[in-house]
């Protein structure tokens, strides 16, 4: 298996490598504001397996993607940041492969569960999700173009910020979308990537949680309930944390990155 990736030059010591959300996503809505941190660090933004530009190959399963990055990292540790649904993929990475994973962040992600009704009551997601509503099950789009068409649709849901949605319109046009696993999850093969014991598997990785407070994928309530390193919570920030608060959350990884851990 050959992934694409996309690597920024920095001490091999010091290499950060950066999964992707989505899935069905590719990198590139996450390169700015980490590729300010070439030079001081190596950093490697790969497509997971059928995502972006890397190839769609079976089998199609969270264990999969791991055994891709095991690949990628070769012998030396590295720090790790997962993003959304790659903060679960980076999870496994460290509960599969601890020998390989420095220091872990998880951003816009969660290690607990996310329990039903985590967004109950709260009058601005049900506004938001009310006038900006998931196409999944209502549109005739099919493959790349449906993931493609959801994420346009529901942006006013990952950006808090109203300043912030043009810039990332903007970039969401530069994002290479795929149809490869919401076909698979249609079919019924694609597993869940959370371990139900993921706190407990953690325990021995230095771990950093990175959040908006008003984060409408993963809520920021989850933070404070999980056992970790540290954690920073983003005020004025939804999902997409670092296109809402880019200084901000570019000095937190910052700061982990190069804390005595």
């Amino acid at each position: 298996m050959r992934l694409h990736v996309r690597e920024f030059d920095g001490p091999a010591d010091r290499t950060l490598l950066v999964i992707h959300g989505g899935p069905d996503w590719d990198h590139r809505y996450l390169v700015e504001p980490l590729n300010r941190l070439a030079g001081e660090h190596r950093l490697l933004f790969p497509d997971l397996r059928g995502c972006g530009r890397s190839p769609a190959a079976e089998p199609l399963t969270p264990d999969a993607m791991v055994a891709d990055l095991v690949e990628l990292i070769g012998a030396s540790q590295v720090d790790v940041l997962g993003f959304s649904y790659g903060g679960l993929i980076a999870q496994r990475l460290a509960i599969q492969a601890p020998h390989l994973v420095r220091r872990l962040i998880v951003a816009s992600s969660s290690v607990l569960p996310v329990p039903a009704d985590a967004f109950e009551g709260w009058e601005e997601y049900e506004r938001r999700s009310a006038a900006h509503p998931s196409i999944w099950e209502t549109s005739p789009l099919q493959g790349a173009d449906l993931t493609r068409a959801e994420a346009f649709a529901t942006a006013p849901l990952d950006v808090w910020r109203e300043e912030s949605l043009p810039g990332y319109l903007k970039r969401l046009e530069q994002v290479t979308f795929t149809g490869t696993y919401l076909r698979a999850w249609r079919e019924g093969r694609f597993p869940s990537a959370r371990y139900p014991d993921a706190v407990e598997r953690l325990s021995g990785v230095p771990l950093f949680l990175l959040h908006g407070r008003q984060d409408m994928t993963f809520p920021a309530s989850l933070v404070p309930l999980t056992p970790c390193t540290d954690a920073v919570v983003l005020e004025e920030a939804g999902h997409m944390a670092h296109i809402d608060q880019p200084e901000a959350w570019l000095g937190a990884v910052t700061r982990f990155l190069a804390a005595d851990t």
